[in-house]
């Protein structure tokens, strides 16, 4: 341990900074969404929907040129301040060299009605990720990654999940469910003490199986626990535990990567 600022400003940035976590993802709109091609993709395919435009994310596709992704939150009839429920239309659009947007045309899609949920905790945002996930020699998969943060001032919450797609013909197949990759909790008095857990999780492929043809998904996961506390000089300070590390593998069965529950989304 080690003293840090005076308590009442250590308790001011140790609130602002776990509110904060996973909030400031990335920028507010992907290039291709800025180009409003979320926009066209909604007009064209859900006229009648209620379009998020906040949430929506598009991004290319490096591995695949001219390709991009988009993700199109639409908001069910019934949501209301309380609580919403949103589907979600995952697209891969291949876009004409020639920039002509009359042109762009859907290679695959899939709606997912009652995709994402919110109450008390909230979506911040959603983000394309287009990682190396190479599950076999002809899937290459891509995937969401939703943030999600809780707007309680004693128990703060942030939290990040990833679910991932593979282009099949013309349809989109979710092979691993929402899976926690990384959250920041903890309950506190608002001044100083309080007790904090950090995950962190980083997500590898294997080697492709010969009987399903698909490779196991590696989590190597750490668990941080930090706790602050008010010193005999008034100082808060802050003590971070032992780290808990954990690997786990995920194995392809009957189509997809089945998560367990303690591993799901918040």
């Amino acid at each position: 341990m080690r003293p840090r600022l005076p308590r009442h400003r250590r308790a001011a940035l140790l609130s602002a900074s776990l509110l904060a976590l996973l909030a400031v993802a990335a920028p507010a709109a992907h290039a291709a969404c800025e180009s409003g091609l979320a926009e066209r993709m909604h007009a064209r395919l859900h006229p009648k929907r209620t379009l998020d435009s906040a949430l929506a994310a598009c991004k290319a596709w490096p591995a695949y040129p001219g390709r991009s992704i988009v993700v199109l939150p639409l908001e069910r009839e019934g949501s209301g301040a309380a609580g919403r429920t949103l589907d979600l239309e995952v697209l891969v659009i291949q876009r004409p060299d020639n920039g002509n947007t009359d042109r762009d045309a859907v290679l695959a899609r899939v709606l997912q009605p009652e995709a994402l949920a919110e109450d008390a905790i909230r979506i911040r945002d959603i983000r394309i990720d287009t990682g190396r996930y190479v599950l076999s020699p002809g899937a290459r998969a891509f995937g969401l990654r939703v943030r999600y943060g809780g707007s309680s001032r004693p128990n703060p919450f942030a939290s990040e999940t990833l679910r991932l797609y593979v282009p099949e013909g013309g349809k989109l197949r979710q092979v691993l469910d929402e899976v926690e990759l990384e959250r920041d909790s903890g309950e506190w008095d608002l001044q100083c003490a309080g007790q904090f857990e950090q995950l962190r999780t980083l997500v590898s492929v294997g080697r492709p199986h010969a009987g399903d043809g698909f490779a196991d998904l590696v989590l190597a996961r750490t668990l941080t626990p930090l706790r602050s506390l008010v010193q005999e000089d008034g100082q808060c300070v802050e003590k971070t535990g032992t780290a808990r590390y954990e690997s786990l593998t995920l194995r392809y069965e009957d189509g997809r990567y089945p998560v367990p529950r303690a591993l799901r989304a918040p």
